[in-house]
This record gives C-alpha cells, structure tokens and sequence, in this order.
C-alpha cells in the first residue's frame, strides 16, 4: 500500500514534550503495555481503517556524549510506539520531533514488530545494512522519504527488509536500512537499486554494504564496509 506524503502543515506539531532522554515525543504516543496496545488497534481495524502488510515500532537511542555506562546498548533502546494502519502511521509520524531538533547523538529506529533493532536479532543476525550519509540539512527529508516507502511497502524485497535506522550525530546523520540475508546478492543490490530509486538519491552519494557480522566483530556499525553502489 502506497504511503502518500502530506503537507508540511499537515505532518508537523509545534506541541511537543521531552522526557529526559530529550528525544521529543508526545505522551500521547506512550502505550502502558502491551495489552492496550492491542485493544487501541482492534479498535482502529473496528473502525474500518486501512491496515498494512505489517505492523511497525518506532524505537530511539540517546546517548550522553562523554559519559560512560554500565547499561548494554539493548538497554538503551527505548519503544515508542506501534501502529499497524495507515491512520496509525500518520497520528505516531505527527507526534514525533523532526530529525533536525533531535541532540546528538541519537538514534531513530523503525523496524517491523518482533524485530528488534540489534545486530544479534534472529531476523538481523544473517543481514546488513547499507549506509548512506547524509548533511544533516537534508537528513530529514531524505528520511521521511525512506519511512513512508518502508511503511508501504513500496521498496523492492519488502519481505527482506527489517528496518531502517538514522543514527543523527555532530557533523552528519547516517542513514541505514537493514536486511534479513547478507547472502543474497540479488536481493542485497536490488535494494540498493530501490532505495536510490525511491530516495531519488544523487549521483554524488555512495550507498555502503555491511552485514552483521562484521559489526559485530569490529564492534562498529560503519567499519569494513564491504560493498559499494
């Protein structure tokens, strides 16, 4: 199903509210457990909305910078919210701060339910990523654009892909989409070919392959980059 984009004035709201990891997100956004979560999206496929191939969840990470902690990265990835409708998707996408008011560095993650955004997932541990990066002046629209082909299912290998995450830091933002099977080279470049498509990316920007297990070897997620396109 095709995710139209809206107008600005449609898709921004000036009434945030921070929590302390200052990533901005309205409270309203906040599902108590998961139980509501449930009956909140029985209640809008009751409702005759229009449901997705799948259900999504938008995660974050933030990071104090030169303060070391004792927590594991996984404990640091935070739920904000699922949708799994059209509608849905508009009312969390509206609540969520733009890229550009976010501090650094913090990561946004949008993955399919039942995939979390880690390496060692069931569904990640076989895949990559590939990685753009981008001026943090157009991160933001680049990233919307990949969020609404993602949420409908619009790249090519859909049923391959697993999220896409953009890490925003001091000098640039990175932008990644993760996929299930690094093997797979016909599905490895023919993402690649959908995301430069989709993303209407220019010439000048060279899209890097990584899987997994290189990250989780060096411990790095834009080290070894192993293809380029």
């Amino acid at each position: 199903m095709e995710i139209t984009e809206k107008k600005e004035s449609e898709i921004t709201n000036e009434d945030y509210s921070t929590d302390n990891t200052q990533v901005v997100v309205d409270s309203t956004l906040t599902d108590s457990n998961d139980k509501e979560a449930e009956e909140r999206q029985a209640r809008e496929l009751k409702a005759g909305l229009h449901p997705l191939k799948h259900k999504f969840v938008f995660w974050y990470t933030r990071r104090t910078p030169g303060v070391r902690t004792q927590t594991s990265y996984e404990d640091n990835i935070k739920k904000i919210v699922d949708f799994s409708t059209v509608e849905g998707f508009w009312f969390c996408y509206c609540h969520l701060a733009r890229p550009s008011t976010l501090p650094s560095p913090t990561d946004l993650h949008l993955f399919k339910d039942g995939i979390r955004p880690l390496w060692e997932d069931s569904a990640n541990c076989n895949g990559g990523k590939w990685i753009i990066h981008f001026k943090k002046v157009v991160s933001g629209r680049f990233w919307e654009d990949l969020v609404l082909a993602l949420v409908g299912g619009q790249l090519d290998y859909s049923d391959n892909i697993c999220g896409a995450v953009l890490s925003i830091r001091f000098n640039e933002d990175i932008l990644s989409v993760w996929n299930r099977n690094a093997s797979d080279q016909q599905a490895v470049m023919g993402l690649r070919d959908s995301i430069k498509r989709h993303l209407k990316l220019p010439h000048s920007y060279v899209m890097e392959y990584k899987p997994h297990d290189a990250s989780l070897r060096d411990n790095s997620s834009y080290r070894n980059t192993w293809l380029r396109g």
